[in-house]
């Protein structure tokens, strides 16, 4: 038995959403949870928002107020992001909410677009801010088994992705190790002696990154690390999600970052709320949205100089600052100004030492989450391939197969196989 294929208009209903008038600060002293792109994560439920706003401002623009229990899909900038909101919401104009009829599960279609959400982000169109049309998101081809076949579907991917929150869990808590043995010896940056400290600009070489031009294939299939935001998500990057080639290198404006540099996000609504810092464990290229800062003297190193900009990091949040289009920008007057803590050699040496056996540790965490991880997908694949359901399938062949009559009756859709 194969699944139908569907277009998602055939399945949902699309609304979208607005701001309300920022002249009026009334408008945002409610209490209606107001949702834009830097709400949603790659969390599955969206349960609150950082701005609330009240009835009048719903009434008086083009928010819309989204029933708990559907599903809000970022539309421009974050494209990929998807969650379900747990309570009732408000939307900006960046979201669309995605109304489900009765013959899909709310839960099941945000893990399909969760298994897509690469090839989402890909369709993004713009020079600075990429979005995709609501004609894009209708067209979406959509694999639909029957209610009860996605039920099981949903309950193997939630068992799967409640593995993942406890890693997360775990893993929040080791990224505060760091710094909280930073601070253990140097001292809280809050209360450092500004005659015992240099401004950043002083103690590093700075470097920006780009992006190769889309349009040419021959940049995009090469084994050399392109890190983005994206990939900032650990304390040492390897490797990344894009690749780019020696062709891209020597035609573009893109240069390797050697190992040992310290990369920071700089631009991105991720900077709303986090400030992604990491050390380059091998040679790579890095985009336009972030810096890579390389020591330039024996004052300080890279080990170093990453747990101070970890130990920094509110300080860093505080500074950020809002560029076109709405986005968060650090800007690089203000990163280069950043007092850094001069230590002495010895004890320079100590937390070199401390650090190193920290980073193993450290090292075996992100591994076990990379498992975890690369399982989650491997499942997310498998559930819409429809492998991972088979052996179930085929015990429950004769009610799948009415399941599957009534779909097609309430489509009104001739039974196109996926």
């Amino acid at each position: 038995m194969e699944w139908l294929k569907v277009k998602l208009r055939d399945i949902v209903k699309i609304k979208g959403g607005g701001t309300p008038r920022r002249e009026n600060p009334e408008f945002y002293n409610g209490n209606i949870p107001w949702a834009t792109i830097k709400d949603l994560s790659d969390k599955i439920y969206l349960s609150d928002t950082q701005e609330h706003i009240n009835e009048e401002a719903i009434k008086l623009s083009a928010s819309n107020l989204i029933p708990a229990g559907n599903i809000i899909l970022a539309t421009r900038m974050g494209l990929g992001k998807v969650v379900i909101n747990t309570v009732d919401v408000a939307i900006n104009q960046d979201l669309k909410a995605l109304f489900c009829s009765q013959v899909i599960y709310p839960n099941y279609l945000l893990y399909y677009l969760k298994s897509i959400s690469n090839s989402i982000e890909r369709q993004g169109v713009g020079v600075t801010v990429k979005g995709i049309t609501v004609k894009q998101v209708e067209n979406w081809d959509i694999p639909l088994p029957p209610l009860s076949e996605q039920k099981r579907i949903v309950e193997i991917l939630d068992r799967a992705d409640e593995l993942r929150k406890q890693r997360g869990e775990a893993d929040a808590l080791s990224e505060r190790i760091l710094p909280a043995l930073f601070i253990k010896m140097f001292g809280d940056p809050a209360n450092w002696d500004i005659e015992q400290t240099e401004p950043l600009g002083k103690l590093v070489n700075i470097q920006s990154g780009g992006t190769p031009s889309k349009k040419n294939p021959d940049y995009w299939d090469g084994d050399i690390p392109w890190v983005s935001a994206k990939d900032m998500k650990r304390d040492i990057i390897y490797d990344s999600i894009d690749h780019i080639t020696d062709l891209a290198i020597q035609e573009t404006n893109v240069k390797y970052v050697e190992a040992g540099s310290i990369l920071i996000v700089v631009r991105g609504m991720i900077l709303a709320h986090t400030i992604p810092i990491a050390l380059a464990g091998t040679r790579l290229t890095i985009n336009q949205d972030m810096k890579a800062l390389t020591p330039n003297c024996n004052k300080i190193n890279s080990t170093y100089l990453h747990a101070t900009l970890k130990a920094l990091s509110k300080f860093i949040l505080s500074q950020v600052g809002t560029a076109g289009h709405g986005t968060r920008k650090f800007d690089t007057e203000y990163l280069l100004k950043l007092p850094i803590f001069i230590p002495s050699q010895e004890s320079l040496k100590k937390f070199d030492a401390v650090s190193l056996e920290l980073q193993k540790i450290l090292s075996g965490i992100t591994q076990a989450r990379d498992k975890l991880e690369n399982l989650f997908q491997i499942l997310l694949y498998r559930a819409f391939s429809g492998d991972l359901t088979a052996k179930w399938r085929e015990a429950h062949m004769t009610e799948l197969l009415q399941e599957m009559e009534h779909q097609t009756k309430a489509l009104n859709l001739q039974p196109t196989l996926f």
